[in-house]
């Protein structure tokens, strides 16, 4: 019996490694300002970023505050623009299109979703490709799949330098990206074959998503369905990223409340992986450390500067 009951242990106490992504995002945004004062000591260059909030949503609005303040710690400048959800098509461009000229701007971002009444593809497309630092244009996202060298969009960048640093070498990995969205699933795709990874795309009309999660070594959850990836789909010592931000309300003593969820069950994956992400503290802190390094890319680029030269 005492023999039986230590096989059993391991099983029942097993706890993957967590991906902190606080911690790592700390670790890029303190490099990241170490660069930006090298660049402007050197070339009196300084960083700018400029955001565009339509509307008065909540979420968006915490999100580019944070985004703002992150860029000052950075040592970049910030610029924000905020317009009522009942702007124009053709007056939002305009601002897009000054932006585009700004000489103290290097990169621009509009924060989604848009109001109903504007065409997102149309306003993504009217940024300088060279400013777009989310990477969605359709210049990025082509030079992305042809394996050329433009911005690569900030959540997929967050996800593979996570997974560089608790994977190492990714080559022959075999990938499942559970999300096609142009925003993650399908950008994400392109990087993981970039590094040589076997890859999958699965969506909502896969069949059999458990089998296909049981394959992976690399799991990539990016669907949008809160706690859709139970602990038992995942591969045993598989590497999970969860990309998923979902608010559930939850019983409490004083009655229901908001939490944030992933993607994947995280009560029953964490005994499974090897690695896996956390909601919150995961994937959402390296998003806007990457697009900050994207904008400090977008500044050099845009200036001729060489960013090894700033590493030194």
């Amino acid at each position: 019996m005492p023999e039986s009951g230590s096989k059993m242990t391991p099983a029942t106490t097993h706890q993957a490694r967590l991906i902190d992504g606080r911690a790592m995002a700390m670790r890029v945004r303190a490099e990241l300002a170490r660069q930006v004062a090298t660049l402007i000591t050197r070339h009196r260059v300084t960083p700018g970023l400029a955001a565009i909030l339509v509307g008065e949503d909540p979420a968006s609005q915490i999100y580019v505050r944070n985004k703002g303040r992150q860029t000052r710690e950075a040592g970049m400048q910030s610029f924000e623009t905020r317009l009522p959800a009942t702007v124009s098509q053709s007056d939002l461009l305009e601002h897009v299109a000054r932006l585009n000229e700004d000489p103290a701007v290097h990169g621009i971002l509009v924060q989604l979703p848009l109001p109903r009444q504007i065409d997102e593809l149309a306003v993504i497309d009217a940024i300088a490709p060279q400013k777009d630092v989310d990477g969605f244009s359709i210049i990025n996202t082509g030079l992305l799949a042809a394996r050329g060298m433009g911005m690569i969009p900030c959540t997929p960048l967050g996800c593979l330098l996570m997974l560089k640093e608790y994977v190492g070498d990714l080559s022959g990995q075999r990938a499942l990206v559970v999300g096609r969205s142009n925003i993650v699933g399908k950008p994400m795709a392109q990087l993981l074959l970039r590094e040589n990874c076997t890859v999958t795309i699965a969506h909502s009309r896969t069949r059999d998503l458990a089998e296909e999660c049981r394959r992976a070594d690399i799991l990539i959850a990016a669907i949008g369905k809160p706690r859709l990836i139970k602990g038992d789909w995942i591969r045993p010592g598989a590497t999970v990223i969860d990309v998923g931000i979902n608010r559930i309300s939850v019983p409490s003593p004083n009655g229901p409340r908001e939490k944030l969820v992933g993607d994947v069950d995280f009560d029953t994956a964490v005994h499974v992986a090897g690695a896996i992400t956390p909601v919150p503290g995961g994937v959402g802190p390296m998003t806007i450390a990457c697009l900050l390094r994207n904008t400090f890319t977008a500044a050099c680029a845009q200036n001729g500067i060489d960013t090894g030269q700033l590493s030194a």
